[in-house]
């Protein structure tokens, strides 16, 4: 007669311990289901202001990404693509090259990707290059044309025209003087026929 209130307790146990192996599992288990993938690091980051513009966009996330499925995007201040290539993928890295000579200005970047265990990222940022300064021109010194002369120029001046006086001023007493003896000599020779003409 106790065959079965012993066969129910058993599987009464049973039947209890059948739910608390599976909850058992599934608090194991909801930790990884929750533990979503995300970006860790990115470089540029987030609404940091450049001076110029990065060789490149790298991005990090929290677990390993699939090279097939990586997509990423960035979008200049002219609403062109600045980046070239295809994303590369190493370990939980994944990096885009960027255009060379792009403009200043906000840039988007805008990212799709998936971990290797299947779980899809995606999201978006951006960050701002500043225009290079450009160095201002120098003041020019430009002097007057009616600007009067320096006094060394005044002084020059002077010179050149005390030594032109000198010349002519001894130009003129050589002249002079050449003038006298021939005047001198023509009165001799005058005065000699004369007396020579007086003894005929």
């Amino acid at each position: 007669m106790n065959a079965f209130p012993r066969r129910a307790a058993r599987v009464a146990a049973r039947g209890i311990a059948v739910p608390t192996a599976v909850l058992a599992i599934l608090a194991v288990a909801a930790p990884q289901a929750v533990a979503h993938t995300e970006l860790d690091v990115s470089s540029p980051g987030a609404e940091a202001t450049l001076a110029g513009l990065p060789p490149r966009v790298r991005l990090t996330f929290s677990d390993e990404m699939t090279q097939k499925y990586a997509k990423v995007a960035i979008t200049g201040p002219d609403g062109k693509s600045a980046g070239t290539g295809e994303p590369d993928v190493q370990g939980k890295t994944v990096t885009l090259p960027l255009e060379t000579g792009s403009p200043a200005g906000r840039y988007t970047v805008g990212y799709r990707v998936v971990s290797a265990d299947g779980h899809p990222v995606s999201g978006s940022y951006t960050f701002t290059v500043k225009a290079a300064d450009r160095p201002s021109p120098s003041p020019r010194t430009e002097q007057p044309a009616d600007a009067p002369p320096s006094p060394a120029a005044r002084a020059g001046q002077a010179d050149a025209a005390d030594e032109e006086s000198a010349g002519t001023t001894t130009f003129a007493l050589v002249g002079g003087g050449a003038l006298a003896l021939i005047v001198a000599a023509v009165g001799a020779y005058l005065a000699r026929r004369r007396r020579a003409g007086h003894g005929d």
